[in-house]
């Protein structure tokens, strides 16, 4: 039997505890299964279980990420009975060591992030990549005591920064929320020909292109890139791509993209070339899967940039 999962994620005091209560005196909430409750961090604001419309509702405190063991946790749902877990997960702790700790049967049924909006961009400035960890994995973004008539702009673009894939909301102090209704135009125009990308928005394109590769089917696009081929590659194909920050320069990842040519002469490794190719979608032993593949048209040896390294900041 499926158990569903539901990950509540952010740092301590960004509004977990009281979206988890609210969602408990909700009877539409409640499902007639036993769900147990995981808290991973006890902030000031506590549960009150004598205002849950939810019934069958345990509580059992995780202490420590060592805990957090596939057997420890299924031990605890079998302990409590449970078919339904909510988790309010340890802001400080990676949320990859809760995935790995899952048992087979558990399924993530939804994430969501919630931030305190006040303290929101010094967490990012100063623990991006604690950031970056749980906001890249959510469905749902939520700016919590967000000023009214406050500049959503810096709260928006880090989000977008980090994925696109989310939804972003901004609840107001006195409880009243919205959705995020700001546009992302992509930072080149896509209906030039070729579609020329700069190379500030290298990673920008690429994650726009592997995501949404049908609006770039038949379009050509120039780029700078850096050469990857090994013997396994048959001629006439290499992989083509950048170094990409994502979040910290520790999190830097060469990313690639499959490209064909006419072989007039084989490209080596770390080669940096401004390609000028036509994109198709079809399927890649590389991929192991569908993706976009580039049919090269012109190829220009250029030097190396100046910065090897690009990002979404």
């Amino acid at each position: 039997m499926e158990i569903p999962v539901y990950l509540f994620l952010g740092f301590l005091e960004s509004g977990k505890t009281k979206f988890i209560q609210e969602s408990f005196e909700d009877p539409r909430f409640d499902t007639g299964e036993r769900t147990l409750i995981l808290q991973c961090e006890e902030g000031i604001e506590e549960l009150d279980f004598s205002r849950f419309k939810v019934k069958k509702v345990d509580l059992h405190p995780i202490n420590d990420v060592s805990e957090l063991t596939p057997d420890n946790l299924k031990v605890l749902q079998k302990q409590y009975k449970a078919r339904r877990i909510i988790v309010e997960y340890n802001g400080m702790w990676e949320i990859g060591t809760f995935f790995d700790a899952m048992p087979e049967e558990w399924v993530v049924a939804q994430i969501m992030t919630f931030v305190d909006s006040s303290t929101f961009l010094m967490y990012n400035q100063n623990m991006r990549q604690l950031v970056f960890d749980k906001i890249s994995v959510s469905e749902l973004v939520v700016f919590n005591r967000f000023p009214r008539g406050g500049d959503k702009t810096p709260y928006h673009k880090v989000v977008r920064a980090i994925t696109r894939m989310c939804d972003i909301a901004y609840e107001y102090p006195d409880g009243a929320a919205e959705m995020d209704d700001i546009e992302d135009p992509l930072p080149y125009d896509m209906e030039s020909d070729p579609i020329e990308i700069e190379d500030r928005d290298f990673a920008y394109f690429y994650r726009d292109l592997v995501e949404n590769t049908d609006n770039y089917v038949g379009k050509n696009v120039r780029f700078l890139c850096m050469t990857a081929v090994d013997g396994r590659l048959p001629d006439g194909v290499m992989v083509v791509g950048r170094h990409i920050m994502t979040c910290c320069e520790a999190d830097t990842t060469y990313r690639g993209l499959v490209a064909k040519y006419t072989p007039i002469r084989k490209y080596g490794n770390n080669e940096w070339l401004r390609l000028t190719a036509e994109i198709k979608k079809e399927y890649n032993k590389l991929y192991k899967s569908v993706g976009p593949v580039f049919y090269v048209k012109n190829v220009e040896q250029t030097e190396e940039p100046q910065d090897l390294i690009v990002t979404f900041y």
